[in-house]
């Protein structure tokens, strides 16, 4: 009975060991299953990952090129924009150069505008002036006036014996001819201009003579007192 007792134990022991080892491989078969399937996702993921990455590392070299070349570009511009800047400090020089030569020239032609508006108002007045001037003369011109200096008054104890021979033909030449001029006389005496004019000076300011100062050159007539004397002798002599 004993050794039934533990064959029958030892049957039930290997029986659940048997299934407990069927079991077990069950579990590892499971397990590797699982382990193939999540070792597959991963080479997938790994794949899909190493896919994307080259494709970002791609874009990545792509914009790294594009960036030299823009880097290559911007030091172009850059050295482009020093040259610009070397030409334009010039002309940034002349420019302020002739900002100033403008002010100045603004200042002058300020100057010079307000010159001529003065000229410009003295101009008008001086206009108006001539105009008032061209008035009066024609005023002048339509009614002549002969203005007659203040008559020297001859001297009683002069006698004609202080004339001279030409002096004497000169007022009996206006008593008979009537007023004339220097120059007039100067042709009829055949004296020189300068010796006239002192002859007829001389005569006006002893009181012989009177003159006409309206115009230029002055006309001489003998004043009435002095026709007179020179007439005595002709009226004594008829």
């Amino acid at each position: 009975m004993v050794d039934i007792l533990i064959a029958a134990i030892v049957g039930v022991l290997l029986a659940c060991t048997t299934g407990a080892a069927i079991q077990y491989y069950r579990l590892i078969r499971k397990a590797h299953l699982e382990y193939e399937k999540a070792r597959e996702v991963v080479e997938d993921v790994v794949l899909s990952f190493n896919r994307e990455l080259e494709r970002e590392t791609g874009k990545i070299d792509m914009i790294a090129y594009r960036i030299e070349g823009n880097a290559s570009k911007i030091d172009s511009g850059v050295k482009r924009i020093e040259s610009v800047e070397k030409r334009i400090l010039p002309l940034a020089d002349q420019l302020n150069a002739i900002a100033e030569s403008n002010q100045t020239m603004n200042a002058t032609l300020t100057e010079t505008k307000t010159k001529i508006e003065t000229i410009e108002n003295a101009e008008a007045k001086l206009r108006a002036q001539v105009t008032t001037l061209e008035e009066q003369v024609q005023k002048f011109s339509a009614a002549p006036e002969i203005n007659r200096e203040p008559v020297i008054l001859i001297k009683r104890d002069k006698a004609m014996a202080a004339l001279t021979d030409t002096e004497i033909a000169v007022l009996e030449m206006l008593t008979t001819e009537g007023a004339k001029t220097a120059p007039e006389i100067k042709e009829r005496v055949q004296l020189s201009r300068e010796h006239t004019a002192r002859l007829m000076k001389k005569l006006y300011e002893e009181g012989y003579l009177e003159r006409e100062t309206g115009k230029i050159p002055f006309r001489y007539s003998v004043k009435k007192e002095m026709e007179k004397l020179l007439r005595k002798p002709e009226s004594t002599q008829m």
